[in-house]
Protein backbone atom coordinates (compact mmCIF):
# COMPACT_ATOMS: atom_id res chain seq x y z
CA UNK A 1 0.00 0.00 0.00
CA UNK A 2 1.35 3.45 -0.64
CA UNK A 3 1.54 6.14 1.27
CA UNK A 4 -1.31 8.51 1.33
CA UNK A 5 0.17 12.34 0.68
CA UNK A 6 -1.79 15.82 0.21
CA UNK A 7 -0.18 19.31 -1.06
CA UNK A 8 1.02 21.14 1.82
CA UNK A 9 1.78 24.53 2.90
CA UNK A 10 3.38 26.48 5.50
CA UNK A 11 3.47 30.00 6.43
CA UNK A 12 2.44 32.71 8.85
CA UNK A 13 -0.94 34.36 9.42
CA UNK A 14 -0.36 37.88 7.67
CA UNK A 15 -4.21 39.46 8.45
CA UNK A 16 -6.72 39.09 10.78
CA UNK A 17 -8.65 35.51 10.19
CA UNK A 18 -12.34 35.27 9.72
CA UNK A 19 -14.88 33.32 9.83
CA UNK A 20 -18.10 33.55 7.77
CA UNK A 21 -21.12 31.07 6.79
CA UNK A 22 -21.84 29.62 2.99
CA UNK A 23 -25.43 29.82 1.98
CA UNK A 24 -25.65 26.25 2.99
CA UNK A 25 -24.46 27.41 6.79
CA UNK A 26 -20.81 25.32 6.70
CA UNK A 27 -18.43 27.80 9.00
CA UNK A 28 -15.98 29.42 6.13
CA UNK A 29 -12.23 30.28 7.60
CA UNK A 30 -10.43 32.34 5.61
CA UNK A 31 -7.06 34.15 6.35
CA UNK A 32 -4.39 36.13 4.16
CA UNK A 33 -1.19 34.19 4.93
CA UNK A 34 2.70 34.75 3.86
CA UNK A 35 4.99 32.33 2.91
CA UNK A 36 8.91 32.96 3.30
CA UNK A 37 11.04 32.41 0.53
CA UNK A 38 15.28 32.29 1.00
CA UNK A 39 17.78 32.24 -1.86
CA UNK A 40 20.70 29.60 -1.63
CA UNK A 41 23.85 31.57 -2.12
CA UNK A 42 27.08 30.38 -3.46
CA UNK A 43 28.75 30.71 -0.72
CA UNK A 44 26.50 28.15 0.71
CA UNK A 45 24.39 31.08 3.13
CA UNK A 46 20.63 31.74 2.47
CA UNK A 47 19.21 34.98 1.69
CA UNK A 48 16.04 35.94 3.06
CA UNK A 49 13.46 37.27 -0.16
CA UNK A 50 10.17 39.48 0.24
CA UNK A 51 7.58 36.62 1.19
CA UNK A 52 4.67 36.01 -0.77
CA UNK A 53 1.00 36.38 0.35
CA UNK A 54 -1.74 33.75 -0.99
CA UNK A 55 -5.56 33.51 0.30
CA UNK A 56 -6.09 29.92 3.05
CA UNK A 57 -9.63 28.90 3.80
CA UNK A 58 -10.75 26.05 5.82
CA UNK A 59 -14.21 24.63 5.71
CA UNK A 60 -16.80 23.03 8.58
CA UNK A 61 -15.08 22.21 12.01
CA UNK A 62 -11.68 23.12 10.71
CA UNK A 63 -12.89 26.19 10.19
CA UNK A 64 -14.21 26.60 13.57
CA UNK A 65 -10.99 25.52 15.35
CA UNK A 66 -8.66 27.34 12.87
CA UNK A 67 -10.92 30.66 13.87
CA UNK A 68 -10.48 29.84 17.82
CA UNK A 69 -6.64 29.04 17.80
CA UNK A 70 -4.73 31.63 15.21
CA UNK A 71 -4.10 34.68 15.15
CA UNK A 72 -2.01 37.34 13.38
CA UNK A 73 1.80 36.30 13.27
CA UNK A 74 1.12 32.46 13.57
CA UNK A 75 2.83 30.17 12.08
CA UNK A 76 1.32 27.21 10.57
CA UNK A 77 1.67 23.82 8.25
CA UNK A 78 -1.44 22.92 6.30
CA UNK A 79 -2.48 20.12 3.93
CA UNK A 80 -4.77 20.46 1.23
CA UNK A 81 -5.17 21.45 -2.12
CA UNK A 82 -5.63 24.75 -4.53
CA UNK A 83 -8.94 25.77 -5.65
CA UNK A 84 -8.45 27.74 -8.85
CA UNK A 85 -11.38 30.12 -9.63
CA UNK A 86 -12.53 33.04 -11.74
CA UNK A 87 -13.83 36.14 -10.27
CA UNK A 88 -15.71 39.17 -12.31
CA UNK A 89 -14.56 42.50 -11.33
CA UNK A 90 -16.09 45.49 -13.31
CA UNK A 91 -16.62 43.41 -16.67
CA UNK A 92 -13.26 41.49 -16.47
CA UNK A 93 -12.54 38.18 -15.14
CA UNK A 94 -9.66 37.20 -13.12
CA UNK A 95 -7.92 34.00 -12.24
CA UNK A 96 -7.71 33.82 -8.66
CA UNK A 97 -6.14 30.37 -6.78
CA UNK A 98 -6.41 29.54 -2.79
CA UNK A 99 -5.14 26.72 -0.65
CA UNK A 100 -8.01 24.77 0.92
CA UNK A 101 -6.44 23.74 4.00
CA UNK A 102 -7.90 20.11 4.77
CA UNK A 103 -6.25 19.93 8.23
CA UNK A 104 -3.94 22.98 10.42
CA UNK A 105 -1.57 23.20 12.83
CA UNK A 106 0.78 25.52 14.32
CA UNK A 107 4.07 24.83 13.48
CA UNK A 108 6.10 22.88 16.16
CA UNK A 109 9.62 24.03 14.87
CA UNK A 110 8.46 27.83 15.29
CA UNK A 111 5.83 27.77 17.74
CA UNK A 112 6.37 26.74 22.06
CA UNK A 113 3.02 25.06 22.58
CA UNK A 114 1.87 22.53 25.24
CA UNK A 115 -0.06 19.14 24.30
CA UNK A 116 -2.97 18.90 25.73
CA UNK A 117 -4.22 14.54 25.77
CA UNK A 118 -7.24 14.44 27.89
CA UNK A 119 -10.19 12.80 25.20
CA UNK A 120 -11.99 15.43 23.50
CA UNK A 121 -15.88 15.20 24.94
CA UNK A 122 -18.11 14.01 22.03
CA UNK A 123 -21.43 15.73 21.66
CA UNK A 124 -24.48 14.04 23.19
CA UNK A 125 -26.59 13.13 19.97
CA UNK A 126 -29.78 15.22 19.45
CA UNK A 127 -32.46 14.81 21.71
CA UNK A 128 -30.42 12.66 23.99
CA UNK A 129 -31.60 14.39 27.11
CA UNK A 130 -35.37 14.81 26.29
CA UNK A 131 -37.58 12.79 28.33
CA UNK A 132 -39.83 9.92 26.12
CA UNK A 133 -43.69 9.61 26.97
CA UNK A 134 -44.09 5.68 27.79
CA UNK A 135 -48.18 6.28 27.99
CA UNK A 136 -49.75 8.58 25.58
CA UNK A 137 -51.37 11.70 27.77
CA UNK A 138 -54.54 11.71 29.43
CA UNK A 139 -57.24 13.81 27.89
CA UNK A 140 -58.58 16.12 30.46
CA UNK A 141 -62.00 17.27 29.95
CA UNK A 142 -63.09 20.87 31.13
Amino acid sequence: MTIPIQMSLHGFIAAAPQINFTSKGTARFYARVGVEHYRKETDGSFTKLEPTFHDLVAYAKTAERAHAKFKVGDNFVASGYINEYEIDRNGQTHAREEFVARRIGHDLARTKYDVDRTPSRQPDPPGADLPTAKEPAQAVAL
